[in-house]
């Protein structure tokens, strides 16, 4: 393949790869499961659901998926690319989602850990990996209220499998905090 042939493809790519996030988001605040399924290979592994686009589906209408909640809005913010070969690549997408859960309008801060695969010709995800800082109602600071925890979605994420991960799961995180030291950390948190 030529050298300008090499680039196009690599646009192309990054095109296609590109549109997925915002798709995604559309296809779950529109409640579209079909084109939220279409989204991801054909052979898509979804764990104890089974293999494939169906279960997929099954997975989107279990109880704790979209009908955890009534409306929402995705708001996808930025994303990067990394091209592994002709039909792979991976990347990360920063989100700001709200949700409605009955009285409840929970703000969550997502980064999305992508795998991304050509299926059936076209790019989809082959896995989307969601870590949080916070989720909280919109009228409260992730870092204030009731339990001052940055993890505050009632009867949704509790305990301590929910967890927010983030900043904490980046390696350069914890590397930088260490060299910077206790006293710099306690001068901009209370909650490390």
């Amino acid at each position: 393949m030529s050298d300008l042939a090499q680039r196009l493809a690599r646009v192309e790519a990054e095109l296609a790869i590109g549109q997925l996030p915002a798709r995604y988001a559309v296809a779950v605040d529109s409640r579209n499961v079909d084109a939220l399924v279409a989204l991801f290979a054909a052979d898509v592994d979804c764990g104890r659901w089974g293999i494939g686009r169906e279960a997929l589906k099954r997975y989107y209408a279990s109880r704790h998926v979209l009908t955890a909640f009534y409306r929402s809005v995705h708001l996808v913010c930025g994303q990067t690319i990394e091209l592994i070969d002709a039909d792979h690549a991976s990347g990360t997408v920063y989100c700001r989602a709200g949700h409605e859960d009955k009285d409840l309008w929970i703000e969550m801060s997502i980064c999305y850990f992508d795998r991304y695969v050509r299926s059936e010709g076209l790019w989809c995800f082959e896995r989307r990996d969601e870590k949080h800082w916070y989720s909280t109602d919109w009228q409260q600071r992730p870092n204030r209220g009731e339990g001052a925890g940055f993890q505050n979605w009632p009867g949704k994420y509790e305990g301590p499998k929910f967890a927010p991960s983030l900043p904490h799961a980046w390696p350069s995180w914890a590397a930088y905090w260490e060299a910077q030291g206790d006293v710099a950390r306690r001068a901009v948190t209370h909650a490390p």
